[in-house]
């Protein structure tokens, strides 16, 4: 087993153009409990989740992702990760400190190499919560976050030199090479993975179902709704889990999965999945083929206003 500071994925934080729209869609399609608003921002949980909240939704003129919250093991975790940064030079946003932000905590922040805001916690408080119920299709938790990097190997070595996540698999192309890589910092298959894209932005933020039916019924609803669907449904060979992705009312990506694979860190060791094998993408066969269009749909527009971050 490993001794590891990051825990888990705590929320993941956008800033929208349309704000009235981004917030009637998690409350009245996604799924989401609105847990709070503070101005022109709104918390939402999943009732599955002890978290606070697994989105918070922003109103900007800029469209972007705000921030990426981590939990960590405790605050000697914290306290070691934020100097572990700020002595080689990576920009801390805010000492460790008490956190403003509901369920209260511990915790700092900082740009990672691409200018992204990141934030590690710890002590915050849990969330009344309850189990989600047979054939209720809505999420129980924020499974896992991915993001566009036009530098993804740079990407990567960053969150495994300071964060100590870890490589679980990769996704290859025939001429492109590696295309998608699959980071853990628990014994889930992933809790982040990077994507090759031209431009720094979210592809997409994925929600644990309850299981296959809540699965299958949740992203039938979507559908029959209306909701533009991207991609799926399906089930992936990295990560063997189930995937829906459908475009929010702002044209991020958002997904509905179930499954994500448990497995064994000692005795884990990382595969090369190629892209030519269509298994890769879709073991079951049942989703519309992965090709340019649905890549490109998942691209995202750039994000705005980003840290530079300097070479680390």
């Amino acid at each position: 087993m490993h001794d590891q500071p990051i825990t888990h994925l705590r929320h993941v934080d956008i800033a929208v153009q349309d704000y009235d729209k981004q917030v009637a869609f998690y409350e009245q399609q996604w799924g989401l409990t609105k847990a709070g608003t503070d101005g022109d921002v709104t918390y939402f949980a999943a009732e599955g989740s002890p978290e606070q909240y697994v989105v918070r939704v922003r109103r900007s003129q800029d469209k972007r992702l705000d921030l990426v919250s981590f939990g960590a093991a405790d605050r000697a975790a914290v306290d070691g990760l934020a100097t572990r940064l700020a002595t080689d030079g990576v920009k801390l946003v805010s000492e460790p400190d008490t956190l403003q932000t509901p369920g209260g905590g511990y915790g700092f922040r900082f740009f990672d190499v691409e200018g992204r805001t990141i934030e590690i916690s710890t002590e915050v408080a849990a969330r009344t919560h309850r189990k989600v119920e047979e054939r209720e299709d809505i999420p129980v938790r924020l499974s896992h976050v991915v993001l566009n990097s036009p530098e993804p190997e740079r990407m990567m070595a960053f969150y495994e030199k300071y964060l100590d996540f870890r490589l679980t698999d990769t996704n290859v192309h025939p001429q492109l090479g590696g295309i998608m890589w699959f980071l853990r910092c628990n014994p889930q298959h992933h809790s982040i993975a990077i994507a090759r894209c031209p431009h720094v932005s979210l592809h997409h933020a994925s929600f644990e179902m309850r299981g296959l039916e809540e699965y299958m019924r949740g992203s039938g609803r979507l559908m029959r709704d209306g909701v533009h669907k991207v991609w799926g449904p399906g089930r992936h060979r990295a990560g063997d889990n189930t995937f829906t992705y459908f475009h929010d009312p702002n044209g991020n990506t958002m997904e509905y999965t179930t499954e994500l694979e448990i497995l064994d860190e000692d005795t884990w060791h990382p595969h090369l999945y190629s892209t030519d094998d269509p298994e890769t993408s879709d073991v079951w066969g049942t989703s519309n083929p992965m090709n340019e269009f649905v890549s490109k749909e998942m691209f995202n527009d750039p994000d705005r206003g980003l840290f530079i971050a300097p070479p680390v």
